[in-house]
């Protein structure tokens, strides 16, 4: 396909834009020079670098993001994350040399991570870790809002110490801030609860509580107080490239931080045509977002939770929603960037606060689902969860990973059986192993499970004794196996085969796919089965198997000097 015709194609995905998406890009640009501003500002980097940040990241990242209501844009795990590696690094969050430079190592960590597949890891992450998660990240938004709702800053540095803190000291809030956040939620769900101005309750919330706020002078934060804004576009900045190595491990820490809350997103905000997500595009996405971003004084940026809830609770219906929102900002900041000074802090603290709590109960059927039907599952939620509402975010990233390898392995290893079969009626029935083999006869195993590693312990003290038995053939079946058997496997079958060798008797194994068969023949156990010992499998069910018996039976009447009878219960 021919560029022209690519990018063809690549309008015609993008759709129409929809009015409600306009609005929605609106609402999101509007609450993208806040908050933007406030998680730049906790990072310790300069304010209006935040507000850049909804700008070219966020219109690149919903291009060609494949999860279409996400946003782009900076988060304050980023931020925090961003500051700690510069920090690590010896450089100076303040000069814009040196985030440019980590914004463009971030996208190309995320990048690589796209191209090799990376996304498909997540797929191992269960469902049970990303409810913790995505729950977690949805209460560590609600407490990173907490001093804009109630005037008081907690002190603590993890999330439920936040809250606690901020009840701690209930008497250092300040009334007004907490009147103006209730009055915003109150605002809110009135408007919410009018069918015709449901998507537009967050909009219309923003603006009639910062109009009763100026009007009625009332004395509490505004975005004005944290940095003044200047009417012009996101300058262009060259980056410190000689920084660029020293910044690579810590470019991967933030990658990694930005591209869970992402798999989180994709997790708790359906595609609403339909369509399915794909981690490895939206890691492209980002990763496009990052390394364009970083040449327009950008911070590092990523799928942001809390910015894709005001979208989706504006009415956003299609990636046009993201797109605007980058556009109306940048249009926001040329014309009246200044005029945004006038929001007030507990305006935006009240609506992330409702953002949040519909992030939450969001997830609250997941919750219950994991909880009544999983334990296991059910703790590993709750190890995630408090790892990422206690930890640093790339370390519950981390634990998440590890809790859902240990919770595949325990399944995994649980799902592993041994099971005996017996001729029935044309067909096969399972029965339980027999304690010892039987001598000049077939015994029939069937091994279902993953892959032969951590569950021959586990078949080893099920597998039935060879020694008191003579002329004894064991046929074990492994035609679901899903993959080829590791070297603990082929010295487990070494050992079963040479144990029935010893007492006269021998080992068939049936059903293995070309590969399989070819990893059991450099492990040299054709040598030990004998030429017909391996029977590869057919397009038939157990059709293997049926040869593999009569083989057996031959075999047996073979050593007793019998003819041998080669009639097979069906035809291969």
């Amino acid at each position: 396909m021919s560029v022209p015709a690519r990018a063809t194609a690549a309008v015609r995905k993008l759709g129409k834009p929809t009015p409600r998406d306009a609005i929605a890009g609106l609402v999101t640009g509007l609450f993208s020079i806040p908050e933007g501003m406030a998680y730049a500002s906790i990072g310790g980097f300069n304010p209006v670098a935040g507000l850049y940040a909804g700008v070219v990241p966020g219109i690149i990242g919903s291009l060609f993001a494949r999860t279409v209501l996400m946003v782009t844009t900076l988060t304050s795990a980023i931020a925090l994350t961003s500051r700690s590696v510069l920090h690590d690094a010896g450089l100076d969050p303040a000069d814009p040399a040196n985030v440019a430079a980590l914004a463009i190592v971030v996208g190309i960590v995320m990048l690589v991570f796209g191209l090799l597949k990376f996304g498909s890891i997540m797929s191992f992450v269960s469902n049970a870790v990303m409810t913790g998660f995505s729950t977690g990240i949805a209460l560590q938004i609600i407490a990173g809002v907490l001093g804009d709702a109630t005037g008081y800053k907690p002190q603590s540095g993890n999330t439920i110490g936040k809250f606690i803190d901020s009840l701690a000291h209930i008497g250092l809030w300040s009334g007004a801030a907490v009147a103006v956040a209730l009055g915003t939620v109150a605002v809110w769900a009135v408007f919410h609860f009018i069918k015709p101005l449901e998507s537009f309750a967050t909009l219309l919330a923003l603006v009639v509580v910062t109009a009763v706020v100026a009007i009625a002078k009332v004395d509490v934060e505004t975005v004005g107080d944290i940095a003044s804004i200047m009417n012009s576009l996101p300058p262009v900045t060259v980056p410190n490239f000689a920084a660029m190595p020293e910044l690579l491990m810590g470019g991967v820490a933030v990658a990694l931080v930005a591209l869970a809350q992402a798999a989180g997103i994709s997790a708790a905000v359906p595609n609403p045509d339909g369509s399915r997500t794909n981690m490895n595009g939206d890691f492209l996405a980002q990763g496009a977002a990052n390394a364009v971003g970083g040449f327009f004084g950008a911070l590092p940026t990523g799928g942001s939770l809390s910015r894709t809830g005001v979208a989706t609770s504006a009415g956003a219906q299609t990636r046009w929603a993201g797109i605007f929102a980058g556009i109306w900002l940048a249009l926001l900041v040329l014309i009246a960037g200044s005029t945004a000074e006038i929001i007030p802090m507990p305006v935006i603290g009240g609506l992330i606060l409702v953002i949040g709590a519909e992030l939450v109960v969001g997830r609250w059927k997941d919750i219950k689902l994991v909880l009544r039907v999983a334990p296991l599952s059910a703790l590993a939620m709750l190890i995630t969860f408090a790892a990422t509402t206690q930890l640093p975010l790339h370390t519950a990233i981390l634990i998440g990973v590890i809790t859902s390898l240990v919770l595949y392995c325990a399944k995994a290893a649980k799902s592993a059986q041994l099971m005996a079969l017996e001729p029935d009626n044309g067909g096969w029935r399972s029965v339980p192993v027999p304690d010892q083999c039987a001598s000049n006869d077939v015994t029939i195993l069937h091994y279902a499970g993953v892959g032969l590693f951590a569950e021959v312990a586990r078949i080893d003290e099920d597998w039935p004794r060879a020694e008191g038995s003579t002329n004894a053939v064991v046929v074990l079946s492994m035609r679901a196996l899903p993959d080829v058997p590791s070297s603990v496997a082929i010295k487990a079958l070494r050992r079963w085969g040479g144990e029935l060798k010893a007492n006269n008797g021998r080992l068939i194994v049936s059903g293995v796919d070309s590969a399989t068969a070819e990893v059991l023949r450099r492990g040299d156990l054709d040598d030990l089965l004998g030429p017909d010992g391996i029977v590869p499998a057919t397009d038939r069910v157990f059709g293997a198997l049926d040869t593999a018996v009569a083989q057996g039976r031959a075999w047996i009447a073979a050593q007793r000097g019998e003819p041998g009878d080669l009639t097979q219960r069906d035809s291969n």
